[in-house]
């Protein structure tokens, strides 16, 4: 493709837009012809995720930002953000030579304040990382991909976030078997409710009393380094967002962009 303008850094190449483009909804059969073009869509929200500036900010050489944030809501809105990051992450895995689903998890949360635009009832404290703002309670399987992702007030305690993901991901995952957590998960109770709700196995990785300072935990270092793939994102440097469902989106949004930038080098390897 050859832009009628200068390419960003952001912007997907010919093999990625080759990958993404098949995932997206297709145009409704009724109504006006479709008078954008998707490429430039997607390249502007994309744009927004990795600069992290506001929508009115957008330059002006990509479709106007009302017309690009309509598509970034309505696909929040119709669930396609969190598809495409399945879709992309079952394609992950097999190139990687793994099954399509995960048998084996790994659950944390990150605590990040908020600006003035959340809204007051959606945001808290946490007492324990001494931050006032939400909490993104993460999934991953064992490559760091994103499998499920809540966003609450940062007040809520680990375990309750918890019991919310794992009603969310019920029946999504038939293999699962194994979630590694925390101590903040830890609590005999706990690990028998999942146990008994879920028939998961959830393992407790505890830190040592004997090893001071920095120590990399197994498999505890994998969300970690996911939490890390979030922060390149300016977008969730903090959350900007109103709504937590909007700050979900953005999460999957800069999977989505991550995982096709790993499918295209695959591809572009053999």
């Amino acid at each position: 493709m050859l832009f009628k303008r200068k390419a960003y850094p952001s912007d997907l190449t010919d093999r990625e837009w080759e990958i993404l483009q098949p995932l997206l909804p297709p145009r409704k059969v009724r109504g006006r012809k479709r008078q954008v073009d998707m490429r430039e869509i997607v390249n502007a929200i994309f744009y927004v995720e990795h600069t992290g500036c506001q929508w009115e900010y957008l330059p002006h050489d990509f479709p106007p930002a009302e017309t690009v944030y309509g598509y970034f809501r309505q696909w929040k809105q119709d669930g396609t953000w969190p598809r495409l990051n399945g879709t992309l992450r079952e394609q992950v895995r097999q190139a990687a030579g793994k099954d399509a689903t995960p048998s084996a998890a790994i659950l944390d949360s990150q605590s990040v304040k908020t600006t003035e635009e959340a809204a007051a009832d959606t945001r808290g404290y946490d007492g324990g990382k001494q931050v006032k703002g939400r909490k993104r309670h993460l999934l991953v399987d064992t490559l760091g991909l994103v499998m499920l992702v809540y966003v609450s007030a940062a007040s809520l305690a680990e375990r309750a976030g918890a019991k919310t993901v794992f009603e969310k991901i019920r029946g999504c995952f038939p293999r699962l078997c194994l979630i590694w957590a925390d101590g903040g998960y830890a609590g005999v109770d706990f690990v028998g409710w999942v146990k008994q709700c879920f028939q998961w196995t959830l393992e407790i990785v505890k830190r040592s009393d004997v090893l001071k300072g920095f120590a990399v935990l197994p498999h505890r270092w994998i969300v970690e380094r996911t939490f890390g793939w979030l922060n390149r994102s300016r977008r969730l440097s903090k959350d900007y967002e109103r709504l937590p469902e909007t700050s979900e989106a953005w999460v999957y949004a800069a999977m989505t962009r991550l995982m096709v930038q790993r499918l295209a080098r695959a591809q572009a390897a053999t």
